[in-house]
């Protein structure tokens, strides 16, 4: 059992910030406004930096040149306007051992927020003008405010935590750590929930310990343990949610087995077969390509799945090119074989018609045992069913999938949709649904189960082919065992990837465009998307395409592919693609996922550092899927040097986990886990690269707390989780 004195977190959340004292009608709206409404939520917006005032280093001490943080006093402000109309704030700064001058050109509101008698923080370059040292546009950090209320002497000689201010607010640094300390003095001692136990394994201080530590540090020293511990916590609650999540599917899961013998999994290509042979056996025998040992590894693994008695619940990432559609066929079949049925989801309808063209392509000749045919064997039946199926023609799928008469049937997720009912369904693979959250996944799991009339739990398999480094997906797909493809396929070509920088290269990239085409290749020509709105990123390619059609590549036949186009024209220019009818397709990032055109051996990307790094990588996928040397081309000149990080990492590396975790350290976790759950429970202070030895501690740790009774023995961390989600999901997680 965790300790019991004390306050909980999930009290302070029911403490409105206009308790404090000093906190008004005004200045209640202003921290509403970033997000702050009662004092949990105060207490954790961390210190972004602090002040040891305890080892002042003297204004007199600063060398022209170097960067500095320096606080002092002012003693001057003025304005003026410049022979060139700019406002320009001079401030004057002293402390006991000097002075210096801090210029601010264009940012007249300085005055206001400077006035004499306010003790701020600076920071900027030192520079020198007639002789004076001084600063230009500096950030600042204002400590002391000008008015008694806010002056505060117990401050004034220690460390001092600095907030993320807001002027648009209208709150300083100052005020925020004045609340936070008053709130902290009035909540006294904090109960904690975490066991003794483990926190004397990890090390860990207390919580009131750290919070006091990260907020009211006596000595630097204090941060770093106070950080961990809060790290910890951030990183348990997750782990927690997840765990109990997936604690409850189990408990409510109704399964089937899908027995499947692992000699079926071992077959060569051209294997010999007996009419017994499963589908299974017969796809992998008919295959053009021996499965790579990543494969049979996760095959493995499926299987062990598809045959327990709890539903399959798993994340299949695998990089662009490294045979995750062999697997995902192979898990449909497996269904097929239990006398089931299949669905596989894709994002868009694109990828959707796309899937069933390649399905209906690899699983051609193969055939079920029915009864109910002359013969007992019909071929295998795989539909398609989108928003653009003919309502005649739709009714004979739904027909199909309640009689079980279509095996396996392809589309965009409104395949669950409440006139869809299928026999029995066996298996759902969705492809490249790694934006899905949680909440999303168990909808389908449920659906699916709801949606089919032996109302069992259909194994669920989610591919995606966006490589998450590994401490991002603990914390995005925690719910979902986790499978990797790291192999690619024997006889697969790198592709070479350029950044053209001058107009030379730009110009040697469209006549590779134009050699490979005489070839009797294609290319594609990526514009982007333009602040983003559909209507400017439609404008963007079709003048693009114009432009390159009277101009580069003139002479070449141009296609056009964008969101705005309807389903219809987008099938017509992809068949015309394929066909070879065009030989350049310029297009948006509609194409980014899983468009499978063998021939396409060029991409260009225009403007590329507008892109995201796996965005970049995703659309180099769309080339070097047949047996030709593939080659991705970079255009434009970033504007910071974060843009030109993105394109060279791009240029050197092919490997799309290692870029996942340049993407990581370039990003952060913000872009990454907004996948992953809305609500309270985002990581404020934890990083998934530094951290990564708490998080996971703190899934083993919550491994082990939700097994025993589902945390029926700790009521502590059970109420401080309420705190994290909303009522709907606390009645899901915690109904027992």
């Amino acid at each position: 059992m965790s300790d019991s004195a004390g306050r909980r977190l999930r009290q302070l959340g029911d403490v409105a910030v206009s308790q404090l004292r000093h906190v008004g009608e005004k200045r209640t709206e202003a921290l509403a406004s970033l997000g702050i409404e009662n004092v949990f939520d105060l207490l954790t917006v961390y210190p972004r930096r602090y002040i040891d005032r305890t080892k002042r280093v003297d204004l007199s001490d600063l060398t022209v040149g170097e960067e500095a943080a320096v606080f002092g006093e002012v003693k001057k402000v003025s304005s003026r306007r410049t022979k060139q109309g700019k406002v320009m704030v001079e401030v004057s700064v002293a402390d006991d051992g000097g002075s210096i001058k801090i210029v601010f050109f264009n940012q007249a509101w300085r005055e206001r927020q400077l006035p004499v008698g306010v003790q701020a923080l600076f920071f900027a370059k030192v520079g020198e003008y007639k002789g004076q040292r001084q600063m230009t546009n500096p950030v600042v950090d204002v400590i002391v405010g000008p008015s008694g209320d806010e002056r505060d002497l117990s401050r004034v000689g220690r460390v001092v935590a600095i907030y993320p201010a807001s002027g648009k607010a209208g709150l300083t640094s100052w005020e925020i750590g004045g609340f936070i300390e008053e709130s902290l003095r009035r909540a006294g001692p904090l109960l904690d929930p975490v066991p003794s136990s483990v926190r004397d394994e990890l090390e860990l201080v207390d919580r009131t310990q750290s919070y006091w530590g990260i907020h009211l540090p006596t000595d630097l020293a204090d941060v770093a343990p106070a950080r961990r511990r809060l790290v910890f916590d951030e990183f348990l609650r997750l782990q927690l949610l997840l765990a109990l999540r997936r604690r409850r599917l189990e408990q409510s899961a109704t399964a089937i087995r899908h027995p499947i013998d692992p000699e079926d999994l071992d077959v060569e290509p051209g294997a010999a077969l007996l009419p017994s042979s499963t589908l299974v056996r017969r796809f992998l025998a008919g295959h053009h390509f021996a499965l790579t040992n990543a494969q049979r590894r996760v095959l493995a693994d499926i299987a062990a799945d598809m045959a327990s008695p709890l539903p399959m619940h798993r994340l299949l990432q695998g990089d662009v090119g490294s045979g995750k559609t062999v697997v995902a066929l192979t898990t449909l079949l497996a269904a097929i074989d239990g006398g089931r049925q299949g669905a596989l989801m894709a994002p868009t309808e694109v990828l959707a018609e796309q899937h069933l063209a390649s399905l209906r392509k690899d699983l051609e000749g193969l055939s079920v045992h029915d009864e109910r045919v002359l013969g007992g064997e019909r071929p295998l039946s795989i539909q398609l069913l989108s928003g653009r199926v003919r309502a005649r023609d739709r009714q004979v799928i739904l027909d199909g999938l309640a009689d079980a008469s279509v095996d396996i049937v392809v589309g965009t997720h409104a395949l669950l949709t409440d006139d869809v009912r299928f026999k029995a369904l066996g298996a759902i693979v969705i492809d490249e649904q790694h934006r899905f959250g949680v909440e999303q996944r168990a909808t389908l799991r449920d659906k699916g189960k709801q949606h089919s009339e032996e109302r069992a739990d259909p194994d669920l398999l989610v591919m995606t082919a966006t490589p998450i480094p590994r401490t991002a997906a603990m914390v995005v797909f925690g719910d979902l065992d986790r499978s990797v493809l790291d192999e690619m396929p024997v006889g697969r070509v790198p592709i070479i990837t350029s950044w053209a920088r001058e107009q030379r290269e730009v110009n040697e990239c469209w006549q590779k465009v134009r050699d490979e085409v005489a070839k009797g290749r294609r290319a594609y020509v990526i514009c982007p998307l333009v602040e983003g709105s559909e209507r400017v990123e439609a404008t963007s390619a079709v003048e693009e395409r114009t432009r390159l059609a009277l101009g580069e590549l003139r002479g070449l036949s141009v296609g056009l592919l964008h969101g705005q186009m309807k389903g219809p024209e987008k099938e017509e220019v992809m068949a015309q693609f394929r066909a070879g009818d065009l030989n350049v397709l310029v297009a948006t990032v509609v194409i980014e996922v899983g468009v499978d055109v063998a021939e396409a051996s060029v991409i260009v990307i225009e403007d590329a550092w507008r892109f995201g790094l796996a965005q970049l990588h995703q659309l180099r996928g769309r080339v070097g899927r047949g047996d030709a040397q593939s080659f991705c081309y970079l255009l434009g000149a970033p504007p910071n040097d974060e843009g030109a990080v993105r394109l060279q990492a791009l240029v050197d590396s092919n490997d799309g986990f290692a870029l996942a975790e340049v993407d990581l350290d370039l990003r952060g976790e913000g872009t990454l886990l907004g996948a992953r759950q809305r609500g309270r429970s985002d990581l404020r202070l934890a990083n998934l690269r530094r951290d990564e030895d708490l998080l996971i501690a703190a899934q083993s740790v919550a491994s082990a707390l939700v097994q025993v009774d589902g945390l029926g023995l700790e009521p502590e961390l059970v109420d401080e989780l309420r705190l994290f989600v909303d009522d709907d999901e606390a009645d899901y997680l915690f109904k027992s």
